[in-house]
């Protein structure tokens, strides 16, 4: 299993099962605050409903381009530690700032570590990638037959 965790595709896999986990998680959260407050759509005007609507809609906003940053290394040739720099920060990130949010919908510092960590995966992300794909070249030529 440890020697899996040496695989680019498989971090790919774990991070984003993870993320996919953490957004499940967040949608419950606002199908049982929809329950409980009795609101079929939007937030009904109710103050209750505007934490767990926006953890799970800011998650949804940020997720998304974080897996594909992480994608975007595999075929490239990143390194375990890339994908692990961008996918332990993104992961935390999401995950911190989905509890913060969902519990409380004024400004704490949770929040604000929540978003930092998701921005570091961001700009990591970015610089691997165009680290990667326009500066990093890896000998290819045993897998196309070039010269």
């Amino acid at each position: 299993m440890w020697d899996k965790l040496q695989d680019p595709y498989h971090l790919v896999a774990l991070y984003t099962a993870l993320n996919a986990l953490i957004i499940l998680v967040l949608g419950i959260l606002v199908t049982r605050a929809r329950v409980v407050t009795q609101v079929d759509i939007g937030d009904g005007g109710k103050p209750e409903m505007a934490g767990p609507l926006r953890a799970h809609g800011n998650n949804i906003e940020w997720t998304p381009m974080g897996i594909l940053l992480l994608w975007m290394m595999a075929p490239l040739g990143g390194m375990p530690w890339m994908f692990n720099v961008v996918g332990i920060s993104l992961t935390l990130g999401r995950l911190i700032h989905g509890i913060a949010l969902s519990t409380n919908t004024g400004p704490s510092t949770l929040r604000v570590i929540g978003m930092l960590l998701t921005w570091i995966a961001y700009i990591a992300g970015i610089a691997l990638v165009i680290y990667l794909g326009f500066i990093y070249a890896p000998d290819t030529s045993a897998i196309t037959g070039d010269q």
